[in-house]
Protein backbone atom coordinates (compact mmCIF):
# COMPACT_ATOMS: atom_id res chain seq x y z
CA UNK A 1 0.00 0.00 0.00
CA UNK A 2 1.15 3.56 -0.58
CA UNK A 3 2.49 5.09 2.60
CA UNK A 4 2.29 8.64 3.85
CA UNK A 5 4.81 9.58 6.50
CA UNK A 6 5.32 13.14 7.66
CA UNK A 7 3.30 14.31 4.66
CA UNK A 8 5.53 12.50 2.15
CA UNK A 9 3.94 9.82 0.00
CA UNK A 10 5.84 6.74 -1.07
CA UNK A 11 5.24 3.95 -3.57
CA UNK A 12 6.18 0.41 -2.56
CA UNK A 13 7.66 -1.35 -5.59
CA UNK A 14 6.27 -4.78 -4.70
CA UNK A 15 2.70 -3.43 -4.60
CA UNK A 16 2.91 -1.02 -7.53
CA UNK A 17 2.63 -1.61 -11.28
CA UNK A 18 3.58 0.72 -14.10
CA UNK A 19 1.18 0.40 -17.05
CA UNK A 20 2.37 1.94 -20.32
CA UNK A 21 -0.35 2.43 -22.93
CA UNK A 22 0.12 2.15 -26.72
CA UNK A 23 3.68 3.41 -27.21
CA UNK A 24 3.92 1.80 -30.61
CA UNK A 25 5.05 3.01 -34.02
CA UNK A 26 1.67 3.88 -35.53
CA UNK A 27 0.55 5.88 -32.50
CA UNK A 28 3.68 7.62 -31.21
CA UNK A 29 4.59 8.96 -34.65
CA UNK A 30 1.33 10.88 -35.21
CA UNK A 31 0.82 14.55 -34.23
CA UNK A 32 0.42 14.95 -30.45
CA UNK A 33 -0.09 17.72 -27.87
CA UNK A 34 0.84 19.11 -25.41
CA UNK A 35 3.85 16.75 -25.49
CA UNK A 36 5.34 15.06 -28.53
CA UNK A 37 5.41 11.31 -28.87
CA UNK A 38 9.20 11.45 -28.51
CA UNK A 39 8.92 13.30 -25.19
CA UNK A 40 6.41 10.78 -23.83
CA UNK A 41 8.57 7.84 -24.91
CA UNK A 42 11.62 9.35 -23.17
CA UNK A 43 9.72 9.82 -19.88
CA UNK A 44 8.03 6.42 -20.07
CA UNK A 45 11.31 4.65 -20.84
CA UNK A 46 13.00 6.21 -17.81
CA UNK A 47 10.13 5.02 -15.62
CA UNK A 48 10.16 1.50 -17.09
CA UNK A 49 13.89 1.24 -16.39
CA UNK A 50 13.56 2.49 -12.79
CA UNK A 51 10.48 0.38 -11.99
CA UNK A 52 12.17 -2.77 -13.27
CA UNK A 53 15.35 -1.97 -11.31
CA UNK A 54 13.24 -1.67 -8.15
CA UNK A 55 11.46 -4.97 -8.83
CA UNK A 56 8.07 -3.44 -9.66
CA UNK A 57 5.71 -5.05 -12.17
CA UNK A 58 5.76 -3.29 -15.56
CA UNK A 59 3.07 -3.85 -18.19
CA UNK A 60 3.56 -2.71 -21.78
CA UNK A 61 0.19 -2.55 -23.52
CA UNK A 62 -0.33 -2.26 -27.26
CA UNK A 63 -3.37 -2.25 -29.47
CA UNK A 64 -3.28 -4.56 -32.47
CA UNK A 65 -5.54 -6.53 -34.76
CA UNK A 66 -5.40 -10.02 -36.21
CA UNK A 67 -7.39 -9.31 -39.36
CA UNK A 68 -9.27 -6.07 -38.71
CA UNK A 69 -12.46 -7.96 -37.83
CA UNK A 70 -11.56 -8.08 -34.13
CA UNK A 71 -11.62 -4.29 -33.72
CA UNK A 72 -14.59 -2.27 -32.49
CA UNK A 73 -16.75 -0.72 -35.22
CA UNK A 74 -19.96 0.70 -33.72
CA UNK A 75 -21.92 3.43 -35.48
CA UNK A 76 -20.66 6.83 -34.27
CA UNK A 77 -21.01 10.48 -35.27
CA UNK A 78 -17.27 10.82 -35.75
CA UNK A 79 -15.55 8.23 -37.89
CA UNK A 80 -12.76 6.29 -36.26
CA UNK A 81 -9.46 5.33 -37.80
CA UNK A 82 -9.36 3.41 -41.01
CA UNK A 83 -8.94 -0.34 -40.83
CA UNK A 84 -5.90 0.03 -43.08
CA UNK A 85 -2.71 -0.02 -41.04
CA UNK A 86 0.85 0.60 -42.16
CA UNK A 87 3.45 -2.13 -41.85
CA UNK A 88 4.73 -2.38 -38.27
CA UNK A 89 2.22 0.13 -36.87
CA UNK A 90 1.55 -2.08 -33.83
CA UNK A 91 5.20 -2.78 -32.95
CA UNK A 92 6.74 -1.24 -29.81
CA UNK A 93 8.86 1.82 -30.36
CA UNK A 94 12.57 0.87 -30.25
CA UNK A 95 13.05 2.47 -26.82
CA UNK A 96 10.65 -0.10 -25.28
CA UNK A 97 11.43 -3.15 -27.40
CA UNK A 98 14.49 -4.10 -25.35
CA UNK A 99 12.66 -4.36 -22.02
CA UNK A 100 12.21 -8.12 -22.26
CA UNK A 101 11.49 -8.50 -18.53
CA UNK A 102 8.35 -6.37 -18.78
CA UNK A 103 4.98 -8.10 -19.17
CA UNK A 104 3.55 -7.40 -22.63
CA UNK A 105 -0.07 -7.64 -23.61
CA UNK A 106 -2.29 -6.87 -26.58
CA UNK A 107 -5.72 -5.28 -26.44
CA UNK A 108 -8.35 -4.94 -29.17
CA UNK A 109 -10.06 -1.81 -27.84
CA UNK A 110 -9.30 1.42 -25.96
CA UNK A 111 -9.02 0.06 -22.41
CA UNK A 112 -6.43 -2.45 -21.18
CA UNK A 113 -8.71 -4.38 -18.80
CA UNK A 114 -11.66 -5.52 -20.90
CA UNK A 115 -11.00 -8.81 -22.68
CA UNK A 116 -7.47 -9.21 -21.26
CA UNK A 117 -5.83 -10.86 -18.25
CA UNK A 118 -4.53 -7.56 -16.82
CA UNK A 119 -6.65 -7.65 -13.66
CA UNK A 120 -5.65 -11.26 -12.94
CA UNK A 121 -1.96 -10.46 -13.42
CA UNK A 122 -2.17 -7.49 -11.05
CA UNK A 123 -4.16 -9.29 -8.35
CA UNK A 124 -1.96 -12.38 -8.36
CA UNK A 125 1.01 -10.13 -7.63
CA UNK A 126 -0.75 -8.23 -4.85
CA UNK A 127 -0.68 -4.96 -6.78
CA UNK A 128 -2.60 -2.17 -5.06
CA UNK A 129 -1.49 0.89 -7.03
CA UNK A 130 -1.14 1.37 -10.78
CA UNK A 131 0.88 4.16 -12.37
CA UNK A 132 -0.43 5.06 -15.82
CA UNK A 133 1.21 6.76 -18.78
CA UNK A 134 1.14 6.57 -22.57
CA UNK A 135 -0.95 7.67 -25.52
CA UNK A 136 -3.60 8.89 -25.75
CA UNK A 137 -4.55 10.72 -22.57
CA UNK A 138 -8.25 10.89 -23.46
CA UNK A 139 -8.59 7.46 -25.07
CA UNK A 140 -6.36 4.54 -24.05
CA UNK A 141 -5.09 6.03 -20.80
CA UNK A 142 -8.46 7.44 -19.72
CA UNK A 143 -10.41 4.26 -20.54
CA UNK A 144 -7.86 2.09 -18.73
CA UNK A 145 -7.96 4.49 -15.76
CA UNK A 146 -11.73 4.28 -15.47
CA UNK A 147 -11.58 0.49 -15.64
CA UNK A 148 -8.83 0.41 -12.98
CA UNK A 149 -10.93 2.67 -10.75
CA UNK A 150 -13.90 0.33 -11.06
CA UNK A 151 -11.62 -2.59 -10.15
CA UNK A 152 -10.61 -0.76 -6.96
CA UNK A 153 -6.98 0.12 -7.71
CA UNK A 154 -5.33 3.26 -6.40
CA UNK A 155 -3.88 5.21 -9.31
CA UNK A 156 -1.23 7.75 -10.19
CA UNK A 157 -1.34 9.52 -13.54
CA UNK A 158 1.98 10.73 -14.91
CA UNK A 159 0.86 13.95 -16.58
CA UNK A 160 4.06 14.66 -18.50
CA UNK A 161 4.41 11.05 -19.72
CA UNK A 162 1.12 11.06 -21.60
CA UNK A 163 -0.27 13.13 -24.44
CA UNK A 164 -3.29 13.42 -26.71
CA UNK A 165 -4.42 14.52 -30.16
CA UNK A 166 -4.92 18.05 -28.81
CA UNK A 167 -3.82 20.00 -25.75
CA UNK A 168 -7.49 20.66 -24.94
CA UNK A 169 -8.28 16.93 -24.75
CA UNK A 170 -5.25 16.25 -22.54
CA UNK A 171 -5.99 19.18 -20.23
CA UNK A 172 -9.67 18.28 -19.88
CA UNK A 173 -8.98 14.71 -18.75
CA UNK A 174 -6.16 15.77 -16.41
CA UNK A 175 -8.21 18.57 -14.89
CA UNK A 176 -11.69 17.06 -14.64
CA UNK A 177 -11.41 13.24 -14.72
CA UNK A 178 -8.12 12.04 -13.26
CA UNK A 179 -8.31 13.99 -9.95
CA UNK A 180 -11.60 12.22 -9.20
CA UNK A 181 -10.18 8.71 -9.63
CA UNK A 182 -6.54 9.06 -8.62
CA UNK A 183 -3.56 11.39 -8.16
CA UNK A 184 -1.66 13.37 -10.79
CA UNK A 185 2.13 13.55 -10.59
CA UNK A 186 5.07 14.26 -12.88
CA UNK A 187 7.59 11.66 -14.03
CA UNK A 188 10.27 13.06 -11.70
CA UNK A 189 7.87 12.97 -8.75
CA UNK A 190 6.95 9.34 -9.42
CA UNK A 191 10.59 8.29 -9.69
CA UNK A 192 11.31 9.95 -6.33
CA UNK A 193 8.34 8.17 -4.70
CA UNK A 194 9.35 4.64 -5.69
CA UNK A 195 10.97 2.68 -2.88
CA UNK A 196 12.19 -0.91 -2.47
CA UNK A 197 10.10 -1.60 0.64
Amino acid sequence: MDKKQAGTERLTAAKTALIVIDLQNGIVNSPRAPYTGVQVVQKASSMVRKFLEKGAFVVLVRVATFDGKDMLRPNTDQSSRSNRFSEGWDQWVPELADFTNAYTMTKRQWGAFYGTDLDAQLRRRGIQTVVLCGISTGIGVDTTAREAYQHGYSQIFVEDAMTASTKEEHDYVCHYIFPRIGRIRTCDEVLRLLSDE
